[in-house]
């Protein structure tokens, strides 16, 4: 009897470690998440500021909404250094997931804030073309809904990891409709896209969310801090896509332009 008591409470006192352990894991995971929002952010604006000019004189070119923009702006936006901008941060994901296991945890850490840097340069042009107000909108709408999706992913017993396979398939079929249209220019096509893009990353939000919990009650028990360490970034880093991802296609649709 008394090694049937030792044993229920090694059980209980191995549980509560575990519970703990996920709680600082997700703490972590939106942690790191919320300060790459921030840089990207900061990053964005900043360059924005740097990119247009009021000063016709100061201004080496214009951008389609008519703006002044500097030497700045210019190369960013007109010139061929704007492919680089578009596709680094693509790049920097792919690298990503090549180097997780050769890299430290501090290093992981540094590669993703040097992403969430890099995402706000490419995305810096929103603040050209879409009022503050709308996008400070569709940033509180994103906010909510993926709060509300990641909590329901954290704490749902549905089984929702057969959900991957679809919803990656579906983003490999909205990367496809998005080349098309650049070519079509459709504005009913493009509507159509950027509501199946919210579809898509809200529920890329929830799966994420789950398969992270999944990933650490698979692994707590081996005690690899630095393979924790590191799973918190990699986790954080999808999270943080999904976010990016669902603001910018409700922003296509929620967003008033200048």
């Amino acid at each position: 009897m008394a090694e049937l008591n030792t044993i229920r409470t090694t059980a209980g006192a191995r549980s509560s470690a575990i519970d703990q352990g996920l709680r600082a894991h997700m703490n972590k995971v939106y942690g790191t998440m919320s300060i790459g929002m921030l840089i990207t952010a900061l990053a964005a604006w900043a360059i924005a500021g740097l990119a247009v000019t009021t000063d016709p004189a100061a201004a080496v070119g214009q951008i389609g909404n008519g703006k002044l923009l500097t030497g700045l702006g210019a190369a960013i936006y007109t010139s061929p250094l704007r492919w680089v901008v578009m596709l680094a941060p693509l790049g920097m994901i792919f690298a990503f997931g090549a180097l997780t296991n050769r890299i430290s945890a501090a290093g992981a850490q540094l590669f993703f804030w040097t992403f969430a840097a890099l995402i706000g340069v490419s995305l810096s042009s929103i603040f050209i073309f879409y009022t503050s107000y709308s996008i400070i909108q569709t940033f509180l709408v994103t906010a909510i809904a993926f709060g509300g999706l990641s909590l329901w992913g954290y704490t749902t017993k549905k089984d929702i990891s057969g959900w991957g396979s679809f919803l990656i398939m579906g983003v490999i079929g909205l990367l496809v409709a998005m080349v098309i249209n650049w070519f079509l220019q459709s504005p009913a096509m493009m509507y159509a896209i950027s509501m199946i893009g919210v579809l898509i990353f809200a529920g890329l939000t929830a799966y994420d969310t789950q398969r992270i919990k999944s990933t650490y009650l698979a692994h707590a028990h081996h005690g690899d801090t630095e393979w924790l360490e590191k799973s918190a970034i990699h986790g954080a880093l999808n999270l943080y896509l999904d976010f990016l991802n669902m603001f910018q296609f409700l922003l296509m649709f929620m967003g008033q332009q200048e």
